[in-house]
């Protein structure tokens, strides 16, 4: 009987595993970070996130959702971002670094703000994949001018 009750105490099987580190769950993860630089993780870059993992991956919500979650244990897990970045430079094309870098910036202006320290973090995360500051600017443009357009 002590251990059935031990047993609604742990909490080990509700918790979110931890993904393999492959390319995909570390760009979730910087994501996550990226949205986290500014000290807040607000539901509209929860939200972005879940939909660029969505667009790009081709998930549905609940799937995108659920990998969010193990992004953000990825995210917790590892405590360098240079880490993270490594396993992207290591395992995906330059223009999928560029793509990865479009989908930071996506994330950055979620809230529809922009914040000096995730503008620096993602200047910092694009050193680290080998995406040069211009280049990083002009993506930069192209995703503002996509979300005007939208709006």
């Amino acid at each position: 009987m002590f251990e059935r009750i031990l047993a609604l105490f742990d909490t080990s099987a509700s918790q979110t595993p931890l993904p393999p580190a492959e390319s995909r769950y570390a760009l979730g993860a910087l994501m996550v970070r990226t949205a986290m630089a500014d000290n807040a993780y607000l539901f509209q870059e929860v939200e972005e996130i879940d939909r660029v993992l969505a667009r790009m991956y081709d998930l549905g919500p609940i799937d995108a959702a659920k990998m969010r979650a193990q992004c953000e244990r990825l995210e917790h897990e590892l405590p360098r971002t240079a880490d993270l970045a490594r396993i992207l430079t290591e395992n995906i094309s330059p223009a999928k670094r560029e793509a990865a870098v479009a989908a930071l910036w996506d994330v950055v202006y979620a809230d529809g703000n922009r914040h000096a320290k995730e503008d620096m973090f993602l200047g910092h995360i694009a050193g680290l994949l080998g995406v040069d500051e211009a280049t990083c600017e002009r993506i930069r443009d192209q995703e503002v001018a996509k979300k005007q357009a939208d709006d």
